[in-house]
């Protein structure tokens, strides 16, 4: 184990190799954590920010590093998983890799390529590099300060260690793959051999019965919702930012406010690691995203030279050419103590790494490559910097259209002149419809293309980085009345013009589809907006918070009227109490409404019911279709009401009961009661999903759901914001910020976030400190 002094040491010298100039930081706070940090330079706003973020969450970042070194295994054994949340303290388990530590590390340490991130960061702009490296120097004055006052839950741990450049490089990489190389982390692994193996090249497999997951993962969802000056009370912009993303982990928020006078001043909320305002506001514009329906992959299919005993010779225009390699070692802690070494070797084709899974082999003829546009994305600072600096939704289009820097969100956006974006700018791979129709497409299932022609290689468009997409050819919709995204693809952004795209093709499919049924949190977004537009035509950041906590569920609004019929008419003497509290129940998912419990329950069976809809969905009206329950569908769906009832008698809890009392969150010993329902499978706006099923004592804790929020307005001189961090700035249970939002959201309360020099020194809870360093 590292000695303190030793420790010291080496967090000073990898602090010396990150500062190359003195730094100076005004970090303040302000009520609930929020943390403002003010600097002359960027290196010294980075290590501000992030001796601040380590004060709150060092044990989580601390062990997320050890995920992207590739050294869980030499200090938690190879078998075991990521840490999960204990006691309330922290989880640094990514939603995204559920891998044992020994493949997770193989991953890390052969998919990510330190070397074309250093590359990448070289090429980016000096504000760039500086804000990174003042973010180590920061972290790393924070350990060699504290190291003796850790929170308990890795106070004295050997794996706390000093953070280097090449660490952060590869913590922003991580980020980057949440919905590419992470999604096939097993299948990267799987493909890997290790180095005393001897090479078993698979028999063929037809193409045909190959297939991948597509996507992003559970546990990462968002509202957006932007107002124009058409729809808005003054005339100017409103912006609502409701990111539905995981309650542990380093993927949590943080609530912070950043300058550098003259430069860059913005508000609103970053990510772990992540030195850069991701989802926020500054002086003309706010801005949030949304997970998007895109998939920012595709893969080849190669010819491989079967003469080639080892696989790894594939034809490329004709040309027979050698995959590149990478070999790596991962270390792993034994029961008895002592650690051992495995290797193992990765291959790419000049398109991306060879997958293995089921149904996706690596034969002597062939193999499937992944071509992941996120891989060596290192744009991901510079995009957000340019988010915050710019001052219309015109400045924030053209940073997006020269970038493509965001991984996968969506943007919606408000600026303080009633003009609202619509745009997704996340680095889609460059393969149009035209692509699509041709005969580069071999393996649709796969979005797989023919690996062996140039001509069916990702294409490119001027301005923009090799490979992916730029404006042009971006879905966007710039409005004055209003633009929305609950996580459906870019088709439905405004209920009165449907994008399909430029002519003739229209988007590359890759963007996601068109003419297709929408989620219901979806619809109930859009459905709720243009009735409150139709009841007060202008709206104010006010109503827009009344809307995000409507917490209405239309499922049950599209099925009680019928099924509550059917049900008292079918004189079961078992249904009759569900049937009174159903018909009862104020069809929404707030804390005193009673019935959200049993209708959960009977939904998540019944919403899969084939048949279920009485009217049927109509591409020409999303937002109303389909809906009704459909006559054949009721003895189903009374089945699925008895089941739901079966479940809550066997668990003790009442029919009838308070959905506060069942839905709670527990922090040092205390419940907090929880609103809100689960979302795209109910239609509840706002979204909570819980980590347990149902117990006698209700839904404990949550796993992911609406965490930052952030309500912004504009009035003549600048920003009128509130906002809320659910789960509160810290994971360490100790501190004041550990759980002192949560009975805000308990009653629907926002914060003011201060965004003036005035408004930050007025706040009742103004401390202000100087950090420096020579």
């Amino acid at each position: 184990m590292m000695t303190q002094a030793l420790w010291v040491l080496a967090a000073s010298a990898l602090t010396a190799g990150a500062l190359a100039a003195p730094v100076s930081s005004e970090v303040t706070r302000t009520s609930y954590g929020v943390v403002h940090v003010k600097a002359a330079d960027f290196r010294s706003l980075g290590y501000g920010l992030a001796h601040a973020y380590a004060e709150d969450n060092i044990c989580m970042l601390a062990d997320t590093l050890l995920t992207v070194r590739g050294e869980r295994s030499r200090y938690f054994g190879p078998d075991a998983k990521a840490t999960k949340p204990k006691n309330g303290e922290y989880g640094a388990a990514l939603e995204y890799v559920n891998l044992r530590n020994e493949d997770s590390d193989f991953f890390f340490k052969g998919y990510l390529d330190i070397e074309q991130l250093r590359a990448g960061y070289a090429a980016s702009t000096q504000e760039v590099r500086d804000v990174l490296a003042g973010y180590v120097a920061g972290y790393n004055r924070y350990l060699r300060d504290s190291v003796s006052r850790l929170p308990a839950a890795c106070r004295g741990a050997a794996w706390v260690k000093p953070m280097s450049v090449d660490d952060l490089y590869l913590l922003i990489a991580e980020k980057a793959l949440h919905a590419t190389g992470e999604v096939f982390a097993d299948a990267i692994v799987a493909a890997a051999r290790d180095s005393s193996a001897t090479v078993a090249l698979a028999k063929s497999v037809p193409l045909a019965s190959r297939k991948l997951p597509m996507g992003m993962p559970a546990g990462l969802g968002s509202n957006g919702l932007a107002i124009g000056k058409e729809a808005s009370a003054n005339g100017r912009g409103i912006l609502l930012g409701n990111p539905h993303y995981p309650w542990t982990s380093a993927d949590r928020f943080y609530q912070i406010h950043l300058t550098v006078p003259g430069k860059y001043d913005a508000m609103g909320a970053s990510l772990g690691g992540m030195p850069a305002v991701v989802i926020g506001f500054n002086q003309n514009l706010a801005w949030t995203h949304t997970v998007t329906k895109a998939i920012h992959f595709t893969t080849f299919a190669l010819a491989l030279d079967p003469s080639d005993p080892s696989g790894t010779t594939y034809f490329y225009d004709g040309e027979a050419l050698k995959m590149s390699s990478r070999t790596v070692a991962v270390e792993s802690l034994q029961v008895d103590g002592t650690l051992t070494t495995r290797q193992k070797t990765f291959y790419f084709s000049r398109q991306g790494a060879v997958i293995v899974m089921p149904g996706v082999e690596w034969t002597a003829s062939s193999a499937i490559v992944l071509a992941d546009a996120n891989r060596n994305n290192t744009r991901l600072v510079e995009q957000w910097l340019a988010m915050g600096k710019a001052n219309s939704v015109g400045a924030l289009k053209e940073s997006m259209n020269a970038l493509a820097g965001l991984p996968w969100v969506n943007t919606v956006a408000a600026d303080r002149d009633g003009n609202t974006l619509y745009m997704d700018g996340s680095a889609v791979p460059n393969m149009g419809t035209d692509k699509f129709a041709s005969d580069c497409l071999v393996v649709p299932e796969l979005f797989g293309f023919d690996g062996t022609r140039s001509a069916c290689a990702w294409g490119k468009d001027e301005g923009t980085p090799d490979g992916v997409f730029g404006g042009a050819n971006m879905p966007m919709l710039e409005r004055q009345d209003y633009v929305g995204n609950s996580n459906d693809s870019y088709w439905l952004s405004n209920v009165r013009h449907l994008l399909s795209g430029p002519a003739p093709y229209g988007y590359s499919p890759l963007y996601g589809s068109t003419d297709v049924e929408q989620t219901l949190r979806t619809r109930i977004g859009f459905k709720q907006l243009e009735a409150a537009l139709a009841e007060q035509r202008h709206l104010d950041a006010d109503d827009v918070q009344r809307l995000m906590f409507a917490n209405r569920v239309h499922a049950a609004e599209l099925i009680l009227p019928e099924l509550v019929p059917a049900c008292l008419a079918s004189n079961d003497r078992g249904l009759l109490l569900a049937c009174s509290v159903l018909m009862t129940w104020d069809r929404k998912a707030d804390l005193d409404s009673r019935g959200a419990v049993l209708f959960r329950e009977f939904w998540n069976a019944a919403a899969g019911i084939p048949g279920k809809w009485k009217v049927p969905f109509d591409a020409a009206d999303p937002v109303n279709t389909p809906r009704g329950l459909a006559p054949a569908a009721k003895p189903a769906m009374l089945q699925a009401l008895r089941a739901a009832v079966d479940k809550l008698n066997a668990q003790g809890v009442p029919l009838y009961g308070r959905l506060g009392d069942y839905q709670t969150e527990t922090r040092n010993g205390k419940r907090y009661q929880l609103h809100g329902a689960i979302g795209d499978i109910d239609g509840s706006y706002n979204s909570i999903n819980m980590a347990s099923d149902l117990t006698p004592t209700g839904y404990r804790d949550v796993a992911w759901g609406t965490s930052y929020l952030q309500v912004v307005g504009f009035d003549r001189v600048g920003p009128v914001a509130k906002g809320l961090l659910v789960y509160g700035q810290s994971v360490d249970p100790k501190s004041a910020h550990y759980a002192d939002q949560l009975p805000l959201y308990s009653r629907k309360t926002l914060a003011r976030l201060p965004f003036t020099d005035d408004q930050i020194r007025s706040d009742p809870a103004y401390q202000r400190k100087v950090l420096s360093e020579n």
